[in-house]
């Protein structure tokens, strides 16, 4: 799969619209990248589990709930490498737990998320998995925004990869 084609698809799937918006974490933007769109989409998962299959080494995936499960779920199927949810915070019933799945102690694990804005997401399933005694060090998003995640996650030791960058996705849109 070449980055033009995940692009291609994205579009094909209607997943980036342009107007006002109003973001996750308050600002605004003149154009929005619909996750729901691509991540209901079969050929666009079937891209992206390709993708981040070609992305993983050795490490164990984990999955931000709820917008990255089902691109964590196609990403294990496609690799044959289990994987973990990291919550947002713990269920007040059950186990009680943040994170969902099998994690042994020192286990490396990689985040995978849909979309990197300004990184607080990822970096707060980073800190979730490490408090559980994960060992992170790589978030792979399918679109990175360019908003600052990267700096954000570099400073808690993350590296932030992207299939595809806000740069990239307009670029194309505009052609």
């Amino acid at each position: 799969m070449t980055n033009d084609e995940l692009i291609a698809a994205l579009r094909d799937a209607d997943a980036v619209k342009f107007g006002e918006f109003e973001l996750s974490h308050g600002g605004t933007s003149e154009y929005y990248v619909d996750k729901y769109l691509f991540e209901t989409d079969p050929h666009c998962l079937d891209l992206i589990a390709e993708a981040f299959a070609t992305e993983v080494h050795e490490e164990k995936l984990a999955g931000v709930a709820l917008g990255a499960v089902p691109l964590v779920a196609v990403t294990s199927v496609e690799t044959g490498k289990p994987y973990v949810i990291a919550r947002k915070q713990a269920k007040e019933y059950g186990t009680g737990n943040r994170i969902e799945g099998r994690l042994e102690d020192g286990e490396e694990v990689v985040v995978l998320e849909d979309i990197a804005t300004t990184g607080k997401s990822a970096l707060d399933a980073v800190e979730a998995l490490r408090e559980a005694g994960a060992v992170v060090n790589r978030a792979l998003v399918v679109v990175d925004r360019q908003e600052g995640a990267a700096d954000r996650l570099a400073e808690a030791n993350v590296e932030l990869d992207a299939l595809v960058t806000a740069d990239d996705l307009l670029a194309k849109e505009s052609d």
